[in-house]
């Protein structure tokens, strides 16, 4: 049996503001680091199409990297996006779930759902839950958040 989990955020700015946020290899760059006062390494490719593949390399220094490849397998850009996710950690486990990730307009800003699906077991799916989802849904709130401040102050 695997574990499915969902969670849904309202972030500022539009479907098309945050689904490219979420798939813009430089704009992940940014907001990846963007709450940590220590930067670590973070490493980002794109090929946002349908077989394309996200590779993202991140950590604290060279010894303690995680990773995680994600290839797209339906695209509807700004509402839908589905990937299959193989993700590592420094430790050597190793992980693959599916993500579906839905993003809709919501009273002047956009409801962004997460389901990811896989989870061989309750702790890994909670960790997601309350650490890994929590904390790109706060990365990605702040850099919108800083995106539309710097557009009203160049208005």
């Amino acid at each position: 049996m695997t574990l499915d989990m969902r969670m849904t955020r309202r972030l500022p700015g539009t479907p098309e503001e945050a689904f490219d946020a979420y798939t813009d290899a430089e704009k992940q760059k940014i907001w990846f680091s963007i709450l940590d006062e220590e930067p670590g390494i973070v490493e980002i490719e794109v090929d946002l199409r349908v077989g394309g593949r996200q590779t993202a390399v991140w950590g604290p220094s060279p010894e303690m990297l995680f990773r995680e490849t994600q290839t797209f397998l339906e695209i509807d850009r700004p509402h839908r996006l589905v990937t299959e996710s193989t993700g590592s950690s420094p430790d050597g486990a190793t992980l693959i779930t599916r993500i579906e990730i839905t993003f809709e307009e919501h009273e002047g800003g956009t409801l962004m759902t997460v389901v990811q699906s896989g989870f061989p077991a309750p702790e890994l799916r909670d960790f997601f839950v309350g650490e890994v989802w929590s904390g790109a849904f706060d990365r990605i709130e702040a850099y919108l958040t800083r995106e539309r401040d710097r557009e009203r102050s160049h208005g």
